[in-house]
C-alpha cells in the first residue's frame, strides 16, 4: 500500500514540475501557493503546528496562528515550484527573482583562510538556496540532507542537490556522521540544519521548551576550534531573497556542549522570530 500511496505522489510531482515549467517561475509561484495554501492542512496535522506556534509565542492569538499557517503553506508551495526553476536559480538566469546577500564578505574571508567551518541554519523559506550560494562563492561544501521517505521521488531530489545545490551531499545518520568527519578533515566546510529533532542530539532549550537537538557544530567547535557561521534566508514580497551572512562565531574551548548549542538554537529563535511564516512548523520539533 505505501509503494502505491509514494509512485502516486511521485507521479503528481512529476506532472507538476512539467506543468511548471511551461507556466514560467511568476505563475507557478503564485498556483502552487494557493495549491499548498488549500491541500497543505489535508496531509499534515494542524494541531502539530498550533502546538508548535504555542510554545513560540505563548500568547498567540488563534487569528494570528491561523494566519502564520496559511502563509507557511503559501511559501510552501512556491519553494516546491521552484525546484522546477533550480537550474535556473545556479546559473542566475532568472528575470523574475533576485537574491541579496549581506556579509558576503564573510564569505570571502573563509575562502581567503581556507580553513573549514561549520554553517548553521533551520529550514526557512527556500533554504535550499543557502548551500548553493555558499558553493558558488567558491568554498568547498559539502551539505547535510535527510533523504526523503519518498523512495521513488528521493533519487531524483538527490541528483537535483547534487547537480544544481551542493555537490558533496551527507545522507544524515551514522553512515553520515562519519562522512562529514572524513570531508572536514580533508578541507570542506559543512552546512546542516540545526532546528529538526534528532534521536542523537541532547535536549536543549529552545523558545524554552527542551527540544532534542544536535550537538555535531558543538562538538566541532571543542575538538578542532572551527568557527561557527549562522546563514539565513528570507523572501519578500515580490518573492525575492535576503541572504544574511552572521559573523562568524569562535567559542571558548572550556564552554560545555550544553552551552553552545543552546547558544545557537538561541540564534536560530532570533531568525523564526522575524519571519514566523517562514519556517516550517510542521516538524514535530518538541516531541
Amino acid at each position: 500500500m505505501k509503494e502505491i500511496k509514494y509512485f502516486l505522489q511521485f507521479l503528481i510531482i512529476i506532472f507538476l514540475f512539467f506543468i511548471y515549467k511551461i507556466l514560467g517561475l511568476k505563475n507557478s509561484l503564485m498556483i502552487s501557493g494557493n495549491i499548498f495554501s488549500f491541500l497543505g492542512p489535508l496531509f499534515r496535522s494542524k494541531k502539530i503546528c498550533e502546538k508548535n506556534l504555542s510554545y513560540a509565542f505563548p500568547n498567540i492569538s488563534k487569528r494570528e496562528s491561523d494566519k502564520i499557517i496559511k502563509k507557511m503553506w503559501n511559501n510552501y508551495g512556491k519553494i516546491f515550484a521552484e525546484y522546477s526553476f533550480i537550474k535556473n536559480f545556479r546559473s542566475s538566469k532568472l528575470d523574475n527573482c533576485f537574491i541579496e546577500v549581506e556579509n558576503q564578505k564573510y564569505l570571502e574571508e573563509i575562502k581567503q583562510e581556507q580553513k573549514p567551518v561549520i554553517f548553521i541554519s533551520g529550514h526557512f523559506d527556500n533554504f535550499e538556496l543557502m548551500a548553493m550560494h555558499i558553493e558558488k562563492s567558491g568554498i568547498d561544501l559539502a551539505a547535510i540532507y535527510r533523504p526523503l521517505n519518498n523512495f521513488f521521488l528521493n533519487p531524483l531530489m538527490e541528483n537535483i542537490r547534487r547537480k544544481y545545490i551542493c555537490k558533496k551531499q551527507i545522507k544524515k545518520g551514522i553512515t553520515g556522521t562519519r562522512q562529514i568527519l572524513s570531508y572536514f578533515k580533508n578541507g570542506s566546510s559543512i552546512a546542516l540544519m540545526i532546528d529538526q529533532r534528532v534521536s542523537e542530539g541532547i535536549k536543549v532549550d529552545l523558545f524554552n521548551k527542551k527540544a532534542l537537538t544536535t550537538t555535531i557544530p558543538a562538538q566541532f567547535s571543542k575538538k578542532f576550534n572551527v568557527k561557527i557561521v549562522p546563514i539565513h534566508i528570507a523572501r519578500d514580497k515580490e518573492n525575492n531573497f535576503k541572504l544574511k551572512i552572521h559573523k562568524p562565531i569562535s567559542f571558548e574551548k572550556d564552554q560545555s556542549i550544553q552551552s553552545i548549542t543552546l547558544k545557537l538554537n538561541n540564534i536560530i529563535e532570533t531568525m523564526i522570530i522575524s519571519n514566523p511564516s517562514q519556517w516550517i512548523w510542521t516538524h514535530n520539533r518538541w516531541k
